[in-house]
């Protein structure tokens, strides 16, 4: 059944509010507003493409998308940006969000890149026990990379848990030493630590 997105999901919008706090608060005044005078979000004909290939897209995914179609090395009104819009367990390290485009682009990803992770063939690699060991029916939705270019983290929407997981669940990879974890069991629940983790990957930093 396709999901119908009529408005804002209401933790989004929440999330949203509060980042830009954050980024006054921290002396970034004027990187969020030239920030959001050049964004725009993606387009319908992008929401049918996207629930196309991921019928159970979370409505507060689709609503940060709908307000800023990716920060990740994005071009806005001829700008290439890369902009700290999101975080993780991770205390104090921020990431991108990727675009529509980039989400779709790497629908496969984990399949290619994770594929013997997921299937335990390496001992040392830590893979949390809601995560499923058959990679054939892996449906990950990759949807932010780390400040590091994604080298050193990644985060996923995860629509194949294991017996012991949810439908829906955040996944966090890190690397070096590699390492797999649920971190949150809903995209909601997801953006709601973040936000009561007060932003902390947003800093002074970000003003520099």
């Amino acid at each position: 059944m396709k999901q119908k997105f009529s408005k804002m999901n209401a933790t989004a919008e929440q999330y949203i509010k509060g980042l830009k706090e954050a980024y006054y608060n921290n002396n970034a005044q004027e990187i969020w507003e030239h920030f959001e005078k050049i964004k725009h979000g993606l387009t319908t004909a992008d929401v049918e493409k996207l629930t196309k290939i991921y019928p159970d897209i979370p409505h507060a995914l689709i609503s940060l998308l709908e307000y800023v179609d990716g920060t990740y090395w994005r071009e806005y009104a001829g700008e290439e940006i890369t902009f700290y819009f999101l975080g993780s367990d991770l205390e104090e390290y921020p990431y991108y969000l990727l675009s529509s485009k980039e989400i779709i682009e790497n629908q496969n990803i984990a399949i290619k890149s994770y594929s013997d992770y997921i299937e335990r063939k390496y001992d040392e690699v830590e893979i949390d026990e809601k995560i499923t060991n058959k990679a054939d029916s892996l449906k990950w939705l990759h949807f932010s990379d780390c400040m590091n270019n994604g080298g050193t983290s990644q985060l996923f929407i995860d629509f194949s848990p294991s017996e012991k997981g949810k439908i829906g669940q955040v996944v966090r990879f890190v690397h070096d030493p590699d390492e797999f974890s649920i971190i949150a069991d809903s995209f909601e629940e997801y953006l709601k630590k973040l936000t009561d983790n007060k932003y902390n990957f947003i800093n002074e930093d970000v003003s520099e």
